[in-house]
């Protein structure tokens, strides 16, 4: 399937406006790989096995998220329920018998989940992709909306997963009383070795009832944040990832690190931020506990209080 050109759609495939070094230009996909099985065992610190969840109240009632693990996160807004990212599933990988392994489980498993009425779905890696957890949602929400970036809602489609709606970046939907807007990420995409940037990548942002909260998925540091903020208006929640950001000199090309992500919230404008994408999946070379210990000395260099950019522990819930 083809779109239109543009500034970031060659007619074939989509690019990142900003370039740089990294696994976001053509064949990345291929080096990600590379990078993944001839890595010295060396280099990656010992992570437990399975770290247990505690119990926390439900987010209940109230306009709020709960996180879930990962990129994954319970939204409730104007009396919707949305999920970002879902991903149920014990590796993030092609196979559940190879690939990284969750040593966290789910904050809410499929069957402990309220109505949830739309999925925001930033891009089609398989940490943000997962097809058997969307079938399970679709089998249990069969009304459930799935809105995501060009290409990945035909793809979809000719996985039985069918009606995801697709939107370019600055695209926006209302879904009754949700509007959603997807916005441009500094990323990539890839399912496999042929497919490399055949579907287009980006953020989310959900507003309803005077409120907005936008979920970055996954990306490196990009000016589009400060456009974000500009376009928009300033995040009431902003979600952003901090982890699996090691080696800088590959990984920085598509994803941030904590201090990257520290500079967006102030580029956003947004009242908060909630940390994810860490802790649940061994991605990249950086121990467990680093992103945590990344942000406090990022908040503390850029002088951002601890109360405005923090992180929810799996299965804690935050309320506007």
């Amino acid at each position: 399937m083809t779109y239109p050109r543009s500034d970031h759609y060659d007619g074939t495939r989509f690019f990142n406006p900003e370039t740089g070094p990294g696994p976001g230009r053509r064949g990345g996909f291929a080096r990600v790989l590379r990078r993944r099985f001839s890595r010295d065992p060396a280099a990656w610190a010992k992570w437990p096995k399975l770290v247990e969840n505690r119990p926390y109240p439900p987010l209940g009632a109230r306009d709020g998220v709960s996180f879930l693990g990962h990129a994954m996160f319970l939204i409730r807004l104007g009396g919707v329920w949305a999920l970002t990212d879902p991903i149920f599933s014990a590796r993030c990988s092609p196979s559940q018998n190879v690939g990284p392994l969750r040593v966290r489980a789910p904050g809410l498993g499929v069957g402990q989940l309220p109505e949830i009425g739309l999925i925001l779905l930033s891009h089609n890696h398989y940490d943000h992709m997962d097809l058997a957890s969307l079938r399970a949602l679709r089998g249990r929400f069969p009304g459930v909306r799935i809105v995501t970036p060009l290409g990945n809602g035909a793809y979809l489609a000719r996985k039985g997963i069918g009606g995801a709606i697709e939107l370019d970046w600055w695209e926006s939907v209302r879904l009754g009383e949700v509007e959603v807007t997807i916005t441009p990420a500094r990323h990539f995409s890839a399912r496999t070795l042929r497919d490399q940037r055949k579907m287009l990548w980006g953020g989310l942002v959900m507003k309803a009832e005077g409120r907005q909260v936008y979920f970055a998925g996954d990306t490196a540091y990009t000016r589009a944040f400060a456009e974000i903020g500009a376009r928009l208006g300033a995040p009431d929640l902003a979600l952003l990832p901090i982890g699996a950001y090691e080696p800088r000199d590959f990984m920085g090309a598509v994803h941030m690190n904590p201090d990257d992500a520290v500079r967006a919230c102030l580029d956003l404008g947004a009242k908060r931020a909630i940390g994810m994408h860490f802790g649940t999946f061994q991605l990249t070379a950086e121990e467990i506990g680093a992103p945590l210990r990344d942000l406090a000395a990022a908040r503390v260099a850029q002088g951002v209080a601890a109360e405005r950019f923090f992180t929810l522990d799996v299965g804690e819930s935050w309320g506007f």
